[in-house]
C-alpha cells in the first residue's frame, strides 16, 4: 500500500485517503513564489492544517521549502491525483519517472475525465459552453425528464438578468453561512505576519476575518444555508450589482469547491433536490446548476484542451501593463464609483461575484488594452478562488476576447449604460454614464467607443459587432473622445 499525496485543492472525502494515509505539504516556495492576496494564503493554509487535524495520525504533514524537499524527507513513493496546473502536472510527471511518484490517477474533483472530454470535443471547430452544458445535464441526469430538459428549456438565463430592485440598498437575501475562526486560523495569521516581517513572502490586499469555508463540515453547512435560504433569490438578480450588498444571493461556494471540499455533482444534486421539493424555482436552480457543472467544468477542461500557451494568446494586440493603482488594489484613488467599489472588494475580501469581475474589472481592462497574460496572473493571485486552471478561460477567452473567438462569439465590453442599468453605482458617481466627452464623461462610456475604434480592423467580420462598429461613425465627437482617452493614460479614473 502506498501513501496518497494530496494537494491543497484536494481536501474533500471524494479524494480517497486510503488505508495507508496521506501526505500533506506546506511549501514555503509555493506560497512565496507569487504576490498573492493575503486572505488567499490564509484560506489555503487554514484548509491544509484543518485537514491534517481532521485526519490525525493517518496524515503526515510536512513543512518544507519545496515539494521536492518534502518528498525527499518522506523517503517513500506516493500516489497522486492529477494536479490542477500545468506546472504541478509537469513536476509530478518528472517524479513519476524518478520513482518518487508511483502513479498519477484521474482526479475525482470533476465529474468528467479528461479523456471523456476529449471524446466529446472530437473535431469540433468551436467548443461552445452551451453544447457542453447540455451534454453534462444529460449524462448526469440533472433537471431532466427522459431525454428532455425539465420545463422544456435548457436555459432560463433570460429570466436571470433582472436589474437590482429600485430604491433598495440590498437584495434582502438571508445572510450566508459565516465560519468561526479557531486556533488554527490564529496560528496561520501569526505565521503570515511573521513571514511578511522576515521578507519571506509579499502579499497584497487586506487581512480580514475568514469569510469562506475551509473544512468539510463548514462547506456542507455553507451549501445547506445557500440551498435552503438563498437559492430561491439567486436567479433573478444574479447579474445585478449593489454597492451595499457584495454577497447578494450568491452561493459563496467557489472557495470550498476549488479547495476540493465539495464535489460539483453533490452541489448540483442538492440544488436540484431543492427544486424537486418545491423549495426553489426552476430558473434559479437551473442557473446555479449551469454555473457548477456547466461553466466551472467547461473552464477546467478547456484549460487542458487549449494547452499551456493559451493564456498568452493576444489577438486584440493588448500590450499595456497593469498600472500600479490597479495592480496594488488602490481603490481609494479611483473616483469612478463602480470601479472603486469593486476594486475595494478585491482588496478587502479577495472576492467579488462574476458580473463585477466581467463587466467592471474585465471590461475596464479590455477598454484600456491591458496585457491578457498579465491580467490573468492578476486575477489568479488577487482572488481567493483564483487558480491556474480557473483564470485563463475566464480572462483570456471570456473577458478579453484575446483568443480570437475560440470561446465567446464577441467581446464582453460595454459602456456606462450597462453598469447604470444593472447596478446602483451611477447615481452617486461624479461621472455621467450618458456622457462621452468632458470632465464628467463616464470613462466606461468613452472607453467603450475608444475600444471599438482601436480594434475596428480586428473585429471586422464579427457579425455581432457589426452594428456598434458602424455606429461609431455617427459620433461627431469620436476624434475628440479618442484623444481624451489617450490623455487619460494610466491614471485612475
Amino acid at each position: 500500500m502506498t501513501r496518497r499525496w494530496l494537494f491543497a485543492d484536494q481536501l474533500g472525502p471524494h479524494f480517497d485517503v486510503g488505508r495507508s494515509g496521506v501526505l500533506l505539504v506546506e511549501s514555503r516556495a509555493a506560497l512565496g513564489r507569487r504576490r498573492y492576496h493575503r486572505q488567499k494564503l490564509h484560506l489555503i493554509l487554514s484548509a491544509l492544517r484543518h485537514r491534517a487535524t481532521d485526519l490525525g495520525d493517518s496524515a503526515v504533514y510536512l513543512r518544507a521549502d519545496t515539494y521536492g524537499e518534502a518528498l525527499a524527507e518522506l523517503g517513500e513513493p506516493v500516489r497522486v491525483y492529477e494536479p490542477t496546473s500545468f506546472a504541478a502536472d509537469a513536476f509530478v510527471r518528472r517524479r513519476l519517472e524518478s520513482g518518487e511518484v508511483e502513479s498519477v490517477d484521474p482526479t475525482p474533483g470533476y465529474s468528467l475525465r479528461k479523456d471523456e472530454f476529449a471524446t466529446w470535443a472530437g473535431d469540433r471547430r468551436r467548443l461552445r459552453m452551451d453544447d457542453f452544458y447540455r451534454f453534462q445535464r444529460q449524462r448526469l441526469d440533472l433537471l431532466m425528464e427522459g431525454a428532455d430538459p425539465v420545463g422544456g428549456r435548457w436555459s432560463y438565463d433570460d429570466e436571470n438578468r433582472e436589474p437590482p430592485p429600485k430604491g433598495k440598498a440590498t437584495l434582502g437575501a438571508p445572510a450566508p453561512y459565516r465560519p468561526r475562526e479557531d486556533d488554527i486560523d490564529a496560528e496561520v495569521r501569526d505565521d503570515l505576519d511573521r513571514w511578511a516581517r522576515d521578507d519571506r513572502l509579499e502579499t497584497v490586499g487586506a487581512d480580514g476575518p475568514r469569510l469562506f469555508a475551509v473544512t468539510r463540515r463548514e462547506a456542507l453547512a455553507a451549501l445547506e444555508r445557500f440551498v435552503t435560504e438563498r437559492l430561491v433569490g439567486f436567479g433573478p438578480h444574479e447579474d445585478a450589482m449593489l454597492k451595499g450588498d457584495w454577497e447578494m444571493a450568491h452561493s459563496l461556494l467557489s472557495v470550498p469547491l476549488n479547495l476540493g471540499l465539495l464535489s460539483p455533482v453533490e452541489v448540483a444534486e442538492r440544488a436540484v433536490q431543492a427544486y424537486a421539493d418545491g423549495d426553489a424555482p426552476l430558473a434559479s436552480v437551473e442557473g446555479f446548476v449551469r454555473q457548477v457543472v456547466g461553466w466551472r467544468e467547461y473552464v477546467w477542461h478547456v484549460y487542458w484542451h487549449f494547452g499551456r500557451t493559451y493564456r498568452r494568446r493576444n489577438t486584440m494586440a493588448a500590450r499595456s501593463s497593469l498600472p500600479p493603482w490597479f495592480d496594488d488594489l488602490e481603490a481609494d484613488s479611483v473616483d469612478a464609483a463602480c470601479l472603486g467599489d469593486v476594486l475595494g472588494g478585491v482588496r478587502d475580501r479577495g472576492w467579488v461575484h462574476h458580473i463585477p469581475r466581467l463587466m467592471v474589472l474585465g471590461n475596464w481592462a479590455a477598454q484600456r488594452g491591458y496585457d491578457p497574460d498579465e491580467l490573468t496572473e492578476w486575477f489568479q493571485t488577487r482572488f481567493v478562488d483564483g487558480y491556474d486552471w480557473v483564470m485563463p478561460a475566464n480572462v483570456v477567452g471570456m473577458s478579453q476576447h484575446a483568443d480570437g473567438g475560440a470561446m465567446a462569439t464577441k467581446p464582453y465590453v460595454s459602456g456606462g449604460a450597462y453598469i447604470d442599468r444593472m447596478s446602483d453605482y451611477c447615481g452617486g458617481c461624479r461621472y455621467d454614464p450618458k456622457k462621452r466627452v468632458g470632465e464628467d464623461a463616464c470613462p466606461f462610456t468613452a472607453g467603450y467607443w475608444a475600444y471599438l475604434d482601436r480594434n475596428a480592423d480586428r473585429l471586422e467580420g464579427n457579425n455581432r459587432m457589426a452594428r456598434p462598429l458602424q455606429g461609431r461613425h455617427r459620433l461627431k465627437d469620436l476624434h475628440e473622445l479618442v484623444e481624451q482617452e489617450k490623455a487619460r493614460g494610466d491614471d485612475p479614473p
